[in-house]
């Protein structure tokens, strides 16, 4: 882990930045990886809007989404970052992955490399993520990387969990 790009047993971890475009517009655009997403699919316009709001949170505040390929070869796995919520809720862990890179706990390392990143780099002493109820997958992701669920809400009928991180110490 150096910085902000972070290297795992099976992955590496960089910024997004402009030369992800690509990668991030089909991902978005698949309703496979991204339709449980805050906000679901998105449009090639709106991902580009995001890659900048993603690149200037980095700037602002040391944190932001990650681009994750796999170490062997430099393929395309999916995102996982940190992003403040639109709802106030606090500081939140997110990640995608497309659907061929799933069932193999990438999600899980690259969800505990962040997690790391955010208490120990970034210094926050608490990071949320919201999960679907019946979305198991995230919540198993979440849970194995040692979050707990916190809280309950509703958003358009749709019954979401908060798990939650704190910082001991």
């Amino acid at each position: 882990m150096t910085a902000r790009h972070l290297v795992t047993a099976r992955l590496v971890m960089s910024p997004v930045g402009g030369a992800d475009l690509r990668d991030l517009v089909g991902l978005k655009a698949d309703p496979l990886a991204f339709a449980q997403m805050l906000g679901g699919v998105r449009s090639a316009h709106r991902t580009a809007e995001e890659l900048a709001e993603d690149i200037q949170a980095w700037g602002e505040f040391g944190f932001g989404m990650w681009a994750v390929r796999a170490r062997s070869g430099g393929r395309f796995c999916g995102v996982t970052g940190l992003m403040h919520r639109p709802d106030g809720r606090g500081v939140a862990l997110r990640f995608a992955f497309r659907p061929e890179a799933r069932g193999v706990g990438l999600a899980s390392e690259a969800a505990h490399a962040a997690l790391v990143y955010a208490h120990e780099v970034a210094g926050l002493t608490r990071v949320i993520a919201v999960a679907r109820e019946e979305n198991f997958s995230s919540r198993t992701v979440l849970g194995a990387i040692g979050m707990a669920e916190a809280d309950r809400f509703m958003r358009h009928g749709i019954l979401l969990l908060i798990y939650q991180s704190v910082r001991q110490g």
